[in-house]
């Protein structure tokens, strides 16, 4: 699949109902907390965006994953889309996620095609509303990490994610003792989870549709 292929097919899928909830499930850490779900995410949420951006590279599509550093947080040293918490200045959240990618891993936003958007998910461990963005760059991006937010940039392609072998279950540590049954993606030897994992279920839902 090249670029424009994936580009046509997530435009069909696009037009479609999004699976969401049921997508993002066959990802979900166990036991499932039900309030990622619920209809409405808590009034004193944070709004927030990532960016999921398609690229071409050796006749292949590609996507960049960024690993956190390590810090006192809720999300300290896990691999996620670049993107982040919604400033009071962004007009809206499509701009949050470019401004925010162009941050951590120096892209060029004005030149990012946005196709349109996944279905939002909420965390409730830091009670951020997340909307993933997708994105498209014409050409292979020079990429330069913001050290203070990246520790390391992965480049994926679209192809590795549809391999079912990389999908795994681990147990997963969230501290004071208490372990989570996951299902992740095995990438580049970091364990995807989460979140991250949630929404790479949901694109995967979409490339599965319209498959020539």
């Amino acid at each position: 699949m090249n670029l424009t292929q994936l580009r046509t097919q997530l435009q069909q899928s696009l037009t479609q109902d999004l699976p969401g909830r049921e997508a993002q499930l066959k990802m979900s850490p166990l036991p499932v907390d039900w309030r990622r779900f619920s209809l409405e995410a808590p009034p004193n949420h944070k709004k927030s965006a990532v960016l999921l951006l398609f690229y071409p590279e050796d006749s292949g599509v590609f996507f960049p994953l960024i690993k956190r550093p390590t810090y006192p947080g809720t999300h300290s040293g896990q691999v996620s889309f670049p993107g982040g918490k919604m400033d009071p200045g962004d007009p809206d959240l499509v701009y949050t996620a470019l401004r925010e990618a162009e941050e951590e891993i120096g892209i060029d936003a004005s030149k990012v095609e946005v196709l349109g958007r996944l279905t939002n998910l909420y965390i409730p461990s830091s009670n951020f509303l997340v909307s993933p963005v997708l994105g498209f760059l014409e050409d292979k991006p020079r990429f330069v990490p913001e050290v203070r937010e990246v520790a390391r940039i992965i480049p994926t392609s679209v192809l590795s994610i549809r391999q079912p072998e990389i999908q795994q279950r681990t147990s997963v540590s969230i501290g004071e003792g208490r372990e989570l049954e996951t299902p992740y993606f095995a990438l580049d030897g970091e364990v995807v989870w989460g979140a991250t994992a949630m929404i790479l279920s949901e694109l995967l839902h979409l490339l599965a549709q319209n498959t020539p």
